[in-house]
């Protein structure tokens, strides 16, 4: 199968050729996947060399000009290293644009703490009007990349991930999607989650809740799956940085009685790099590891036949 990086470049230069508003501005990081559809647009096609300051400047200004930006590096050098520039250049200047990480929270994990980015989610968090796409399959992928150029103009952030799901589900980049149902809890895998969260899950009377877009929160599809009777559980398990979105679950959740799990990648550096597998065993979010987690917190016998 191939990666949801490998759909990044083909589906937007699709999208240079049917949209004369999209341009693409890169940091030397994916230029060569872009070679053909720079040289049938090179007005449209920027590279900025490794100035990612620049990079989130530049797509801000296209965007200022019109046009809509997709902007693309590795998650630690798109939000982390030009978040000044996010804040102020697309948000305080209230342009949309589309930005495209890669790498996400241990994918390079060869590369070592600087190609990791386990918050960038979190700091995307403290500011207003973030769409933020988690797929978790590159067939989603493609769809959540056509959905955010389309998105009028709107500030969009898609987080593509080396770990993906076996078979991929329809996505509209809205809502989350009922994959599972159950009387003893909820619990909500994000994007390239879900497949450790139906493995752990097998056999215990829970619903899983599959979240491929985390922002805007779909905090309906919550409600509708905790129900209006009784106290509720809630697992929420993230690719990224843990308890990201225990606040928005909480929120959604305020007038009933309910705890909230936040479980996803922890706060201490793994300082022995190893490889994506080891970093998903080291914070606990192997399936077996996750099945522990959430049946000591929901306590949920397993069913049986």
């Amino acid at each position: 199968m191939d990666t949801m990086r490998d759909r990044f470049a083909p589906v937007v230069s699709r999208l240079l050729d049917e949209d004369p508003r999209v341009a693409v501005v890169l940091a030397e990081i994916g230029l060569a996947p872009f070679a053909q559809a720079a040289r049938r647009h090179p007005d449209r096609v920027i590279n900025v060399g490794i100035r990612e300051q620049l990079l989130v400047g530049a797509g801000a200004g296209l965007a200022l000009a019109g046009l809509r930006p997709v902007l693309h590096t590795f998650a630690s050098f798109l939000v982390e290293r030009p978040f000044e520039q996010v804040k102020l250049d697309f948000g305080h200047q209230d342009v949309g644009g589309v930005l495209v990480s890669a790498g996400g929270s241990y994918d390079v994990s060869a590369g070592g703490f600087t190609h990791m980015a386990p918050g960038d989610v979190a700091l995307l968090d403290t500011l207003d009007g973030w769409t933020v796409h988690v797929p978790g399959h590159p067939d989603e992928a493609e769809a959540l990349l056509r959905h955010a150029v389309a998105d009028g103009d709107e500030r969009v952030y898609v987080r593509l991930s080396a770990q993906a799901n076996r078979e991929p589900l329809v996505v509209d980049g809205a809502r989350f999607l009922t994959v599972r149902e159950g009387r003893g809890g909820v619990v909500v895998a994000v994007g390239p989650m879900l497949d450790n969260v139906l493995a752990a899950t097998e056999g215990l009377d829970v619903t899983v809740l599959y979240a491929s877009t985390v922002r805007p929160f779909d905090s309906g599809a919550l409600r509708r799956a905790v129900g209006e009777g009784g106290a509720a559980d809630v697992v929420l398990v993230e690719p990224y940085l843990a308890g990201t979105s225990t606040a928005a679950a909480n929120d959604a959740l305020a007038d009933l009685p309910h705890r909230v799990l936040g479980l996803g990648v922890g706060r201490r550096e793994l300082r022995r790099y190893g490889l994506m597998e080891d970093h998903i065993a080291a914070h606990g979010l192997d399936a077996a590891t996750l099945r522990t987690r959430i049946g000591d917190f929901v306590g949920t016998p397993p069913v049986t036949g």
